[in-house]
């Protein structure tokens, strides 16, 4: 989802532990557990990082984490599918080509007491529409037209398309929380703040204290009716860690009891071997990319030098420079594998388009055929490059893989490469307004059908905000969201994976699995680490 993960936050400094362990007392002291709950509180650490609670403005890993446990969905997938059930709602069905309809559960609550009804529904969908953020997901409902509050338990989504094969799968997805209209402005972004203090929540936890980034403390919901059941632990803490090197110490020495996203391939490898831990492993879907902003890239389209040709000239050769297969081995030791196709491998309808179009033909560089490509298009090397990575939002093999890429481009002549970092929260600023030319993104779904990395990337009104529009590609990802016959289905995101791979307005370089390192007494990961890519707190229990 809209990129994939990780940190800001600090290390837990011996007075941090102690804080953590306060706030599990406190949350164990204050109303017992509810249904379903067993065990003593669980801490869990992570580097990720959260942008805002609103749905409406973020597009995060590290926000969804948070939105996925404390809002509800009305369709959401059960532990160990990916498939789609209704949630909050007790069906949900196609009433016309045009029209979905979900009926939702009776005496549905917010935390705070207010109903949870159709209206609230509506207007989720709506603020999400009409506020359109640039680093929300919006981009997500393009087929929506119009939500229609029928009566309190009845909702209807007006589809511009007929047999939208994808929507469904949407409601799932960051699009897809449900928002007290009590409590949310319908026309801004709500501060996080505001939303805790309000307890504007109905998932299966509730936010009982929130010091962004740096520790987040969740309470078991007794009144949640959902599809996922109670909540196994009725106490969990998050604490935010801004180095990986801490949080891997803080879960061998128990100071912590899970540690998701993200740990260093090198410490993971070394803590398959500590018997105080486990390592668990669940399917993978994230992928890591480069981005060329077709207005700001070499030769883009409001340089001073804009030519169309040259532009893509420049893309072609680092397709064909970049080495992933040295990427994948030094820098993350295995646990990515190289990426040559846009929808990851696993996933029906994946190819190996860049496979074939670029490097040698069998996955590595060729640094002569780049020379030649950027030489029939007139362009004069070395080209300077300006590219951006992010420090602190993908994982601490960030600095080592784009250096790596840096390495690889400079040694081949035809590139001289400005490497330059930028802390997250600017990052998610500056990228959407064409501050950087080329630069990072990584991805980690939202549900798990190829169309997830298609729709959000390359239709014409996109995430990514590259400036990339091709009429063809856009067509053909419309056409394939409502292809009934699989096979055809099929046919059509192989297609568009192909175009693409031929104008190249990205370059995917490696898929990654989940990875969640916990103490031995630790239960229930492997549940939660699942197709459905959603890590669910909820699941987790303490023996």
């Amino acid at each position: 989802m809209a990129f994939s993960s990780t940190p800001r936050a600090r290390g837990l400094s011996a007075a941090a532990v102690v804080a953590v362990a306060a706030l599990a007392m406190t949350g164990c002291s204050a109303g017992g557990t509810s249904g379903g709950t067993t065990g003593g509180a669980i801490t869990i650490g992570t580097t990720d990082k959260i942008t805002t609670l609103d749905p409406a403005g973020s597009y995060d890993n590290g926000s969804f984490a948070v939105q996925n446990q404390v809002f509800p969905f009305l369709m959401n997938t059960p532990y160990g599918s990916p498939d789609v059930q209704p949630d909050i709602a007790t069906k949900a069905e196609f009433t016309a080509p045009t029209e979905y309809t979900v009926t939702l559960k009776k005496g549905l609550k917010f935390a705070n007491g207010h109903d949870l009804t159709s209206s609230d529904v509506k207007f989720s969908f709506d603020r999400q529409l009409k506020i359109a953020d640039s680093n929300g997901p919006s981009s997500l409902l393009y087929n929506l037209d119009s939500t229609e509050a029928k009566d309190p338990t009845t909702v209807v989504f007006h589809l511009k398309a007929a047999d939208d094969q994808i929507f469904p799968q949407i409601l799932t997805s960051p699009a897809g929380p449900i928002v007290d209209e009590e409590s949310f402005s319908a026309t801004a972004i709500t501060p996080d703040n505001d939303i805790v203090k309000a307890k504007a929540f109905a998932g299966q936890y509730v936010l009982t204290s929130y010091d962004f980034n740096n520790l987040l403390s969740y309470k078991a919901n007794k009144d949640y009716q959902g599809l996922l059941g109670a909540a196994k632990t009725d106490v969990v803490n998050v604490k935010y860690y801004s180095d990986s090197s801490n949080l891997k110490l803080d879960v061998q020495e128990g100071n912590i009891d899970v540690a998701f996203r993200s740990l260093s391939a090198t410490d993971i490898d070394n803590l398959r071997g500590n018997k105080k831990v486990k390592v668990v492993d669940g399917p993978g879907g994230e992928i890591r990319y480069i981005v060329f902003n077709f207005d700001a890239q070499p030769y883009g389209a409001k340089t001073p030098e804009a030519d169309p040709a040259k532009a893509l000239a420049v893309r072609v050769a680092v397709a064909d420079v970049v080495d992933r297969a040295e990427i994948a081995k030094q820098v993350y030791k295995g646990t990515y594998t190289p990426l040559y196709s846009y929808v990851p491998d696993g996933l029906t309808g994946a190819t190996e388009s860049l496979k074939g179009l670029y490097g040698d033909g069998s996955g590595k560089p060729d640094v002569a055929k780049a020379k030649a490509s950027l030489a029939a298009a007139g362009v004069t090397t070395p080209i300077t490059l300006n590219l951006q990575y992010n420090t602190d939002h993908y994982g601490p093999g960030s600095s080592d893989e784009y250096a790596l890429i840096k390495d690889q481009l400079d040694k081949s002549g035809l590139f001289t490469v400005n490497l330059q970092s930028t802390e997250y929260v600017q990052y998610v600023k500056d990228r959407t307004a064409d501050v950087y030319p080329v630069y990072q993104l990584g991805w980690f779904p939202d549900y798990s059908d190829a169309d997830n990395y298609l729709t959000p990337f390359f239709l014409t009104e996109n995430f990514i905000k590259n400036h990339y529009s091709d009429p063809a590609v856009n067509d053909l990802i419309l056409k394939q969201a409502v292809t009934v016959d699989p096979t055809a289905r099929t046919a059509l995101i192989k297609e568009i994976q192909d175009k693409v791979a031929a104008q190249l307005p990205t370059v995917p370089l490696l898929q990654g699995a989940q990875v969640a390192v916990t103490g031995t007494n630790v239960t229930g990961t492997q549940t939660t680490l699942d197709a459905s890519f959603k890590f669910r707190y909820a699941a987790l229990a303490k023996g």
